[in-house]
């Protein structure tokens, strides 16, 4: 399977079958994502291979061990060895075709965001909202609920 972070310049190959993705809900996780949760697998390094933009690729990390890999282009993250063995981590949002692979995995819970538990309570499009004044009225609305 092949991946890209969002600009293109930085692509990637899995080869063989990929396993299931995790789900960290952690604030560093939602930090570097700007969403609720950070859905990604580890595969190992034998089965992965950079296709491009290597010499694009920045890193942040903390004192900790967290490592954020990301496009110095559009700013998508991007896969990164892990300090383990022979792994890598790959961010599922830059999977070309990832439409049959499931969460197997939710970690991080207790950190995981309270608006994040809303998501069964809200509107739903399937397609996106029509147009803005659309989604500006349905963000009002909720705010009412709220109170």
């Amino acid at each position: 399977m092949k991946g890209q972070c969002l600009c293109g310049a930085v692509s990637f190959e899995i080869e063989g079958k990929l396993p299931n993705l995790y789900q960290c809900h952690c604030s560093l996780c939602r930090k570097v994502t700007g969403a609720a949760a950070n859905a990604a697998t580890i595969v190992a390094e034998s089965a992965f291979r950079w296709l491009s933009g290597q010499d694009r690729i920045r890193s942040f990390s903390r004192s900790t061990g967290y490592r954020s890999d990301f496009c110095s282009v559009c700013g998508s993250p991007v896969p990164n060895k892990l300090n383990v063995k022979d792994r890598f981590w790959v961010p599922a949002g830059l999977l070309d075709d990832a439409r049959d692979l499931a969460v197997a995995v939710h970690i991080h819970l207790t950190s995981a965001a309270a608006w994040e538990h809303d998501a069964q309570r809200c509107l739903h499009w399937p397609e996106g909202p029509p147009d803005l004044a659309s989604l500006e009225r349905a963000l009002q609305r909720s705010e009412g609920d709220r109170n």
